[in-house]
């Protein structure tokens, strides 16, 4: 067999792989080199070249040329709905909650203690265990366990007192489980809290061999008097983002799917990434950035009316939460740079800016609305690794729009 056609073949299975939003198999078969599978196709996933004014995807390899389409879907691309995740249906969910336990639907609930309110928050980290899983990455998702939960409690202005977590497993790997356990008390001295305690669950059968799951649980404090809840928020306030260090913890169902169709390994190299070396794997599971201490720290300057977290829901979602009725969010799109991780996804899974901008942090991984005078001095002292972008402001109207 000529190395082109190796080659050709190769793409071919590329393609026929994408199509089917199947992994590769890199496992070699009979002829060799040539990776072999079976897949069955969605119809009309493969077609023959076209002329070239209708060619949108295609590679010319040792004579032979190859043509491939996203899928039987008519171009449209991947979305969180695709992976399995229905925001909608999650949006519903807490709407009918609500109407059980008013109060809910806040980044963290807010009981009251004296002139403080305790504010508490739990959240999980969702499939990035997987990648965990994959990746032998172990000793930094305890961070971004904490950073979940934190991160929403400090939308109020609370100050995070302590955290409680629960790690479940079949059988208990304790070499294992010390790894995520030291992340998570990495992340509780980021955050300037305290481990007090937590649950460990053998639960043989229920998880498969050398997985787990996790939850975490935190619990802070704040002055009635200086709770953050957007109240004041008026329109020409101005909206401040604070970068993330990736995905976080959000969105991995839809990464996976990505990942899945774009042919790459966890091992591979982040596409894109002007020259700095570091794989997918290392890039995807990076930790969840702790906001705490720097969101206090303006915080404690004044002029700051509302906070956002930026999880699931993205922008389009989670911006409004903060609001009063009537109001809006213009979001610059050009005032920060998209990390690279978020451009090659966005690329190799077809990912429309909407379904991009209501899954993904796109690099903001906090929001602050504040005054235009706190925006100036914000803007000023926040330097180096504390680092903040004017990336919008507030406007008459409802939800976000993008500019």
């Amino acid at each position: 067999m000529s190395a082109s056609f190796g080659a050709a073949a190769e793409q071919l299975f590329r393609c026929t792989a994408a199509a089917a939003g199947r992994p590769v198999d890199r496992q070699p078969s009979a002829f060799g080199a040539i990776p072999v599978n079976r897949i069955r196709l969605p119809r009309g996933s493969l077609r023959m070249a076209a002329p070239a004014k209708d060619r949108k995807e295609r590679r010319r390899i040792g004579g032979l040329e190859i043509s491939c389409s996203k899928g039987g879907d008519g171009g449209r691309g991947l979305t969180y709905k695709d992976a399995g995740v229905d925001i909608d249906a999650g949006t519903e969910l807490v709407r009918r909650i609500a109407k059980m336990a008013p109060g809910v639907g806040g980044f963290g609930g807010l009981f009251p203690l004296g002139d403080s309110y305790l504010v508490a928050g739990t959240d999980g980290v969702g499939t990035k265990l997987k990648l965990a899983f994959e990746t032998g990455i172990h000793d930094t998702i305890g961070i971004d366990l904490v950073a979940m939960s934190v991160n929403d409690i400090v939308t109020s202005g609370a100050k995070p007192l302590f955290f409680l977590d629960y790690f479940a497993t079949s059988n208990l790997d304790v070499d294992l489980a010390e790894k995520v356990i030291k992340g998570i008390v990495d992340g509780c001295q980021q955050s300037d809290c305290v481990l007090l305690g937590g649950e460990t669950a053998e639960m043989p059968d229920f998880y498969a061999k050398g997985e787990y799951d996790l939850s975490g649980f935190a619990v802070g404090i704040v002055k009635k008097d200086s709770v953050i809840d957007g109240k004041n928020i008026k329109v020409g306030d101005v909206l401040i983002g604070l970068p993330s260090s990736g995905v976080h913890s959000n969105g991995f169902s839809l990464v996976r799917r990505v990942l899945a169709q774009s042919g790459l390994s966890l091992n591979d190299q982040l596409p894109g990434n002007n020259g700095k070396p570091i794989t997918l794997g290392e890039a995807l599971m990076a930790p969840t950035v702790i906001y705490v201490k720097q969101v206090i720290d303006i915080i404690s300057k004044g002029g700051v009316k509302g906070i956002a977290h930026i999880t699931g829901g993205g922008f389009t979602d989670n911006i409004p939460r903060v609001f009063p009725s009537g109001l809006g969010a213009k979001i610059l799109t050009n005032s920060w740079e998209v990390p690279a991780v978020f451009k090659w996804m966005q690329e190799a899974g077809g990912i429309e800016d909407a379904e991009m901008r209501r899954t993904f942090n796109m690099g903001i991984g906090m929001v602050l609305v504040v005054s235009r005078e706190a925006a100036d001095r914000i803007l000023s002292e926040c330097q180096g690794s504390s680092t903040a972008y004017l990336i919008g402001e507030v406007i008459t109207g409802e939800g976000v729009e993008f500019a």
